[in-house]
């Protein structure tokens, strides 16, 4: 016997406001379908999914910096909450990739990810800052958020490294956030996958290796953030974020002695 797995089911109609006809989605009952699965810590939540739908059919028109009319393909957008499976730490959501409808809607991209779900368990008023973000896109246009850092062919799995960033700022107020540090600049990781029909992203969080931040209280030249690592080591340099590399550096010397 075949169990039957809830998962969030993207369905029927949004539609467009403003237009002639009905430009809602509709997507097949037997239609293809991309399924994205998030493996999601304890200490971290699953982020509500943002999904796009483009079509080349309903188009509007957009103007350039030199005031000239060109058209872009219409889109539609729609969040939804991935569904747990079961007691397990796995939250699903099936997308259908042909949209339907009378502009024959097709998937462009998702964006998705975990975050911390109460914030307030690093200290009084602290909140939720970035990281732990994930963008798919399953064609040739840029995301929301922009083009595609990684490109792969067939599935995806997505397995990443993350380390709790507790960070105090003084300039334009004062603030203390927590942030997913994980590798790259961005606190978002890009993929493009054209054929891919499952994706599974999996946070490894090391709640143990707490790196924190404490802005300068003034802005002037030479004053910086002053970071320190979990192995008590501090640095001050003209850097907006932890050094990624030296804190897996430490998590795996840590780890070598046990």
């Amino acid at each position: 016997m075949i169990k039957k797995m809830p998962v969030a089911i993207l369905t029927l109609c949004v539609s467009l406001s403003g237009c002639a006809k009905d430009q809602s989605l509709a997507p097949p009952l037997d239609g293809e379908s991309i399924t994205v699965t998030v493996k999601v810590p304890k200490e971290l939540v699953a982020r509500p999914m943002q999904v796009m739908y483009r079509s080349t059919l309903c188009t509007f028109t957009e103007h350039s910096a030199f005031g000239e009319a060109y058209q872009r393909d219409g889109y539609q957008r729609t969040d939804l909450q991935l569904v747990r499976e079961g007691q397990s730490d796995l939250y699903v959501a099936r997308l259908p990739i042909e949209g339907g409808g009378v502009c024959q809607w097709r998937l462009s991209n998702v964006t998705f990810g975990v975050a911390y779900g109460h914030p307030t368990n690093f200290g009084e008023n602290v909140t939720y800052g970035a990281g732990g973000g994930v963008v798919v896109i399953f064609d040739h246009n840029n995301s929301p958020r922009g083009g595609a850092d990684i490109k792969v062919e067939g599935d995806l799995t997505i397995k990443k490294d993350y380390y709790p960033w507790m960070s105090e700022t003084f300039i334009g107020g004062h603030r203390k956030d927590v942030s997913l540090l994980g590798e790259g600049q961005d606190y978002y990781l890009s993929y493009q996958a054209l054929q891919a029909r499952d994706v599974y992203f999996e946070p490894i969080l090391h709640s143990d290796f707490l790196v924190t931040s404490v802005g300068p209280k003034v802005k002037e030249k030479g004053n910086y953030a002053v970071f320190t690592y979990p192995d008590a080591s501090i640095e001050s340099v003209a850097r907006a974020k932890p050094d990624f590399r030296r804190l897996q550096t430490i998590r795996l010397a840590a780890e070598s002695k046990q």
